[in-house]
Formats: C-alpha cells, sequence, structure tokens
C-alpha cells in the first residue's frame, strides 16, 4: 500500500514513520522540498515529490504483479490515497490544487482541524467528481509517534474500509489503555480509531473533543493558580479602602504551596491525574516561575465551532463557553471594556482606578 502525503510538519512526519513501520509506502510532499528531501534522507518517508504533479504520479503508478501460473506479467492501478495534514486554512486551496490531477476512486484524508461543516460541503463537492472524501480528526500531536493518534472518521464506508490499514497503523493499539469489557470482540474504537459517521462527522466529534479540551485545561490553570496565590494573606496590608474588598482573615490564606511537587502529587493516585497533567507537572518542574510564557493563550477555532454547534442545538456548554472566554481575556481582548467599568465607577462614584 502507498499514500501521498502532503505536509511533513512535525505532526506529518511523525504520523509517516509510524506508517512507515507498519509497510506502507509513504510518498512526502511539502513547499519546502529542501526539508521533504531532508525527511527522505533521514528515511521518515519512502520518498519526496518536488510538487503535487510528481507526488500524484508516483502514488498512481500502475504496480506491476507476476502471475506464476500464467507466466504473464498484470500491471494493477489502486485508487490514490493523499493525505493532508496541513493547516485548516491551507485546505481548501490544496484540495482546488489536486482535483485537475486526481480521478475517479481517488480518495482525500484530512487530517487536519477543518470545522466539519467545510468537510460536509467538500465530501459533496468531490463525490460529484468521483473521488472520495474523508474528515479524519487527528489527536495526538508531537507525541503521536510515540502514543499513536487518536482518530475520529467520517465519510463514506467503502473508502473508510479501504484506508483502515492507514487507520490502524497510526493508531495507539488496544494496549492503549485497559479495555472496560473483555468479554466481547474489541471495536475499531479500543484499538484507537473509529467510523464515528457520514462526511463531516469525525471532524465533528474532534470539534467537540477540542472543546472538551478547552474545558479541561482551564480547570487545571485555575486550580494552579489558586494555589500559587495560596500565600497572599502573608502579605496583605489591612488598608480601610473602599475600592476593595477586604480579605477577611489573612491567616487562612499563608501557604507557600510548591505548585512542582502538586503537579506531581496528583499524577499518582488522584482521580484528576491524566496525561494533560502529566504534560503541566513537566513544564512546571523545567520552568517552575514559567518565564518563557507571557500568559496569552490562542484559539484554534474549534472551541468556537463548538459554541456555535452548542447554541444551534439548543445544548448548555457553561464550561467550555468561560474556558474560551477567559482565552479572549488573556490576550487582552477585555482591555477596553475594563477601561469602560473604569471610567463609570470613576464618574458615578469618583472610584479611583487600581
Amino acid at each position: 500500500m502507498k499514500v501521498g502525503l502532503i505536509g511533513l510538519g512535525r505532526m506529518g512526519e511523525g504520523m509517516s514513520r509510524r506508517m512507515m513501520k507498519q509497510g506502507i509506502e509513504v510518498y512526502g510532499y511539502r513547499r519546502n522540498v529542501a526539508k521533504a528531501q531532508e525527511a527522505a534522507d533521514n528515511g521518515y518517508i519512502t520518498a519526496a515529490a518536488d510538487s503535487l504533479e510528481s507526488l500524484v504520479q508516483v502514488v498512481k503508478r500502475a504496480e506491476s504483479i507476476y502471475g506464476e501460473k500464467s507466466g504473464e506479467t498484470v500491471y494493477v492501478k489502486s485508487p490514490g490515497i493523499f493525505q493532508l495534514v496541513i493547516p485548516a486554512e491551507l485546505v481548501e486551496d490544496t484540495i482546488n490544487e489536486l482535483l485537475p490531477l486526481l480521478g475517479d476512486g481517488d480518495i482525500i484524508i484530512d487530517h487536519g482541524n477543518s470545522n466539519f461543516k467545510d468537510s460536509r460541503r467538500r465530501a459533496e463537492r468531490l463525490e460529484k467528481l468521483g473521488i472520495q472524501y474523508l474528515d479524519c480528526g487527528t489527536s495526538g500531536g508531537v507525541y503521536g509517534l510515540e502514543r499513536g493518534y487518536c482518530l475520529m472518521v467520517g465519510g463514506a464506508s467503502g473508502a473508510v474500509s479501504v484506508c483502515s490499514p492507514i487507520f490502524r497503523a497510526l493508531a495507539p493499539g488496544i494496549t492503549a489503555a485497559p479495555r472496560t469489557d473483555t468479554f466481547t470482540r474489541a471495536t475499531s474504537a479500543e484499538y484507537g480509531w473509529l467510523h464515528c459517521g457520514g462526511p463531516g462527522a469525525g471532524h465533528f466529534v474532534k470539534m467537540v473533543h477540542n472543546g472538551v479540551e478547552y474545558g479541561i485545561m482551564q480547570a487545571y490553570a485555575e486550580g494552579f493558580n489558586i494555589l500559587h496565590h495560596g500565600n497572599l494573606g502573608s502579605k496583605y496590608v489591612k488598608e480601610g479602602d473602599a475600592e476593595v474588598a477586604p480579605m477577611e482573615n489573612p491567616a487562612d490564606y499563608q501557604y507557600d504551596i510548591d505548585t512542582v511537587e502538586v503537579a506531581e502529587l496528583w499524577r499518582r493516585g488522584s482521580v484528576v491525574g491524566s496525561w494533560l497533567l502529566d504534560l503541566t507537572a513537566d513544564v512546571l518542574r523545567h520552568d517552575p516561575k514559567l518565564d518563557k510564557f507571557d500568559g496569552g493563550v490562542s484559539d484554534s477555532g474549534e472551541g468556537r465551532w463548538t459554541l456555535h454547534s452548542a447554541v444551534d442545538l439548543g445544548v448548555p456548554t457553561p464550561v467550555i463557553s468561560a474556558a474560551l472566554f477567559e482565552r479572549f481575556n488573556s490576550r487582552r481582548l477585555g482591555e477596553y471594556g475594563n477601561k469602560i467599568l473604569n471610567g463609570m465607577r470613576y464618574m458615578f462614584g469618583g472610584h479611583h482606578v487600581r
């Protein structure tokens, strides 16, 4: 089996290496041709293509099969499979570049974080041209090479079946987590990949997955922030200032909590233990004061789309909503509004700015 992989960043390269370990030939392309060739030289891909045209040609080249009984060589042409591991904003243009090069039966797998509505539209458009489109929400990041990738797949069953060796090669495998039911036959989900439904379903599930991720990460951040400030009582000076509510009992908050050690502690036997906590502990161990970070947190779109869907469905999502809005606040996007509040309080009560 061979595939064309477009996008050889850290995640795409890791995916290629996992597939190659399972005997899949991976022909890679990225716009930085020198970097693609470097990946080939390192053995991370089978070979590098210097253009999309050459990538399609090598992937769709007919394979020769020698028949021992007939003594004849038969050339067999399989559908071309092309995996996109690129930012969501580049997917549309890349598909448009690929389309004139593809034919009936070829398959495109979008591993990026595309909006599921875009994925539904793309699948419908490509189906009319005889091309199959699979949306494959892919979680695992730069650690996927060792851990495997959690794959949430949407699209037609036939194309999913053709690509199942790819998904099996990328997924973590059944030993990644203890089985919850050892008396039944294992499903693909227990191996780390799932056909979630028709076009868009994979990216819909991945969107919600990332919304949940926002909430979990925010809860950790807020908890550690409380611990970090647990010693404010020892620094508290009662000013008799009407502008700020006084701390009721400063003696209650004179704990110098070592957040580095708490993170290590919670990793062991605690109900809040998780891989995200493992990563947090690693960050704190190597940078206890978090000097590498400025506190401005990006959002790549999935959190917003999750809220849009929640509104469409009438489903309450207070935690995910608060987590998303806090990311906006972290980038000081609320600063102007806060100054408006300052101004109103100053005008109606002479309250000073703190």
